[in-house]
């Protein structure tokens, strides 16, 4: 039997080891951890205060930022603090844990996004059964399905990794425990392993696609059948915002993930990293609040209030 647990932590490499780009990365990821986190957790609490929000559609978002802050979370305080302190060696279980994390709040925004979807087409396609169609209990039942397909597929990821025996390496060349990057340390025939993790992360990610692609196009066919220029533009402006963050979030995903391991180069693989670890999370409540007439509508509201 292959010992598995021989190597008890890793050393992430990181970014850079250029001591003059420490300084200048600390300050940037700093900056984009504070917009994240001022972004989502305040766009939460102003759907939670304000009762003309508390809707299917606010609902879903206001998940969507939970999820954004909390996979941001995961990955982007630890590397500050190793910019900082230098400090590069993370535990065998601190790094497992990261990997669940993250893995898991990407796939339910995965789902989240494709609910969302779902939520749009009736918006637009079934506007007067919108109310019995989106209920209460549908919303909350569609969130919840998007945290258990999360939960199911971050454990299928990270048992998929760490089944393999880390025997030799422990030098991870990335800036956190990122599933690709911890398998290439692995001293065992990875093949079958790499194979799970693609056909998986296929599965998930062109499923979701296809289903919001689907809703799409049932969505413009309705709208190319309107006759009210006023009509026309509300459909566009409903569907702006998600349309922008699944264009973000999966281009960078399929960049990531579903190439050909030939393919891949650490380098690009990194700064494609940095990018949907931490500027989709800040990205997504900007996309969201400042082309949405309620949330600006809502913010004003309670700054007036509390002024």
């Amino acid at each position: 039997m292959e010992n598995r647990t021989e190597v008890t932590w890793f050393i992430l490499v990181g970014l850079t080891n250029d001591s003059q780009l420490q300084l200048p990365l600390f300050i940037t990821f700093l900056l984009i951890y504070t917009v994240t986190f001022v972004g989502n957790l305040g766009l939460i609490l102003l759907i939670l205060l304000d009762s003309r929000l508390h809707t299917p559609m606010y609902i879903f978002l206001s998940n969507l930022s939970l999820v954004d802050f909390c996979y941001s979370s995961t990955i982007t305080p630890k590397v500050i603090a190793g910019i900082l302190t230098g400090d590069k060696i993370m535990s065998y279980n601190a790094c497992a844990s990261q990997m669940f994390f993250f893995a898991n709040f990407a796939n339910v925004e995965n789902y989240l996004l494709v609910s969302m979807a779902y939520d749009r087409y009736a918006a637009v396609c079934k506007p007067l059964h919108y109310a019995t169609t989106m209920t209460k209990r549908v919303c909350a039942s569609l969130v919840i399905g998007c945290y258990i397909c999360g939960l199911l597929n971050a454990s299928i990821y990270t048992m998929d990794a760490l089944s393999l025996s880390f025997c030799e390496s422990n030098v991870v060349h990335h800036f956190f425990c990122d599933v690709l990057a911890i398998m290439t340390t692995s001293c065992s025939d990875r093949h079958v392993n790499e194979l799970i993790l693609v056909y998986l992360a296929s599965f998930n990610v062109f499923f979701a696609l296809i289903l919001i692609l689907i809703s799409y196009m049932f969505i413009f066919t309705n709208i190319l059948k309107m006759h009210s220029a006023s009509g026309y533009c509300k459909a566009i402006s409903t569907c702006a915002s998600h349309l922008t963050a699944v264009f973000i979030f999966y281009g960078t995903i399929i960049f990531m993930y579903l190439q050909p391991s030939s393919h891949h180069s650490m380098d690009t693989d990194k700064i494609a990293s940095v990018f949907y670890t931490m500027i989709i999370p800040m990205l997504n409540p900007l996309v969201y609040s400042l082309r949405n007439k309620d949330v600006k509508s809502a913010f004003t509201k309670i700054v007036l209030r509390s002024g």
